[in-house]
């Protein structure tokens, strides 16, 4: 699978789909889910065109990789979920559930999380 270059994320990373940022920097952008699933629901994204976790994993520098799950725990803290806890989602192909094609890390909290109370797709 090669990168789809008109996915939403690409679409707002490059200002053509509105979003609600809550954290950015160079190489990170974060924003509000527009379908969230608690209260609380984060995406995550790099700024550079990964298609899911194992491409990021296989082509991203280890300093890139780095600095992204720093920043995700960072984010985690700011918007107030380090107290009382959270889940970290990353959906990786077809068959995880993953809808759009740009590596991705939900950050959920905001109320008590159980297995059978997130089961849908992400």
């Amino acid at each position: 699978m090669s990168y789809d270059n008109d996915n939403v994320f690409a679409k707002i990373l490059r200002g053509e789909l509105p979003n609600t940022t809550v954290y950015e920097d160079e190489s990170v952008l974060a924003f509000n889910d527009i379908s969230p699933r608690t209260p609380v629901h984060v995406l995550v994204i790099p700024k550079r065109p990964y298609i899911d976790m194992d491409d990021f994993a296989a082509n991203g520098s280890t300093e890139e990789i780095g600095n992204f799950f720093a920043k995700v725990g960072e984010i985690a803290r700011l918007v107030g979920l380090q107290e009382d806890g959270y889940r970290l989602v990353a959906n990786n192909g077809k068959n995880s559930g993953q809808l759009v094609p740009h590596f991705h890390i939900h950050i959920m909290g905001g109320r008590p999380l159980t297995e059978d109370g997130m089961t849908a797709a992400m």
